[in-house]
């Protein structure tokens, strides 16, 4: 940001409608003047209307009868009874995930529905809406350096990445990312096609050890994920298109990886 007036905590306070009326004021003015501080703005509003978009449907729910205290007394109405209970533990997550970007999203449950899918999915799902507006940097590392990429997330994760060509289905490389996991690091893939429609890869390494590898699918919001486990590896490929599309691209990213699988020594 070029401005020095305008810090980015100013501004993370001014997207998120925190700011008083004059400083509100100042930065409107230094947004009408300077388009990389707007862009990131924008950027940032794009991801707390879809982590609300992800979130939202949760506050309303009853609270699940299992999370319900046995014995505590709770006084009817209160913010802590009921679907008020349920509201504030929804609030938290979304300004945790909110304030904190991809660095929190370790064992967020938004309903008994998400509970219901693996926890490397869920994470999927929201780092997916999280990383995937972001216009200025939606990876940490790109595509034109897939090298370093690949060596760096492989020695990190300890398990020889292969990002997939998913040329065939019309989306090129964007770059990727390291995040943390359950138990550890994980890798984000991230990819785009020609219209800027974004879907990402998540490769998670410390799954319990599975052999079965059928697809499984979960929507979250906006966002539809086809997931499967491989051994110790979990994978989750997110997407705002539609079912059908989506599968199609997962089973061309399993066929490349169970290739590059059967090719390692």
């Amino acid at each position: 940001m070029k401005d020095p007036l305008i810090s980015e905590d100013m501004l993370h306070a001014y997207v998120d409608r925190q700011l008083p009326a004059e400083e509100r004021r100042d930065v409107e003015q230094a947004l009408s003047t300077d388009r990389e501080m707007h862009a990131q703005a924008v950027t940032w509003q794009h991801q707390n209307d879809a982590l609300h978009a992800l979130f939202d449907p949760v506050l309303d729910e009853p609270m699940p009868a299992r999370l319900l205290p046995q014995a505590a007394v709770v006084p009817p109405g209160s913010a802590w009874s009921g679907n008020g209970y349920w509201r504030v533990a929804a609030g938290i997550a979304i300004a945790v995930v909110s304030g904190m970007a991809g660095w929190s999203l370790h064992g967020l449950h938004g309903s008994e529905r998400v509970a219901s899918i693996p926890v490397f999915a869920q994470q999927a799902a929201i780092a997916h809406v999280v990383f995937s507006p972001d216009m200025r940097r939606p990876v940490e590392v790109g595509a034109d350096q897939e090298a370093q990429l690949v060596t760096w997330l492989s020695k990190r994760t300890g398990v020889a990445m292969h990002p997939p060509k998913l040329g065939a289905a019309g989306y090129q490389l964007v770059g990727g990312r390291l995040l943390p996991g359950q138990h550890g690091p994980v890798a984000q893939f991230m990819y785009e096609d020609v219209s800027g429609q974004r879907l990402t890869l998540y490769i998670s390494t410390d799954q319990k050890e599975n052999s079965d590898t059928a697809f499984r699918f979960a929507r979250e919001g906006k966002v539809n994920v086809f997931y499967w486990i491989d051994g110790h590896q979990g994978y989750a490929l997110s997407a705002g298109i539609d079912r059908p599309a989506l599968a199609e691209i997962a089973h061309l990213v399993y066929a490349q990886l169970e290739a590059k699988s059967q090719q390692s020594p």
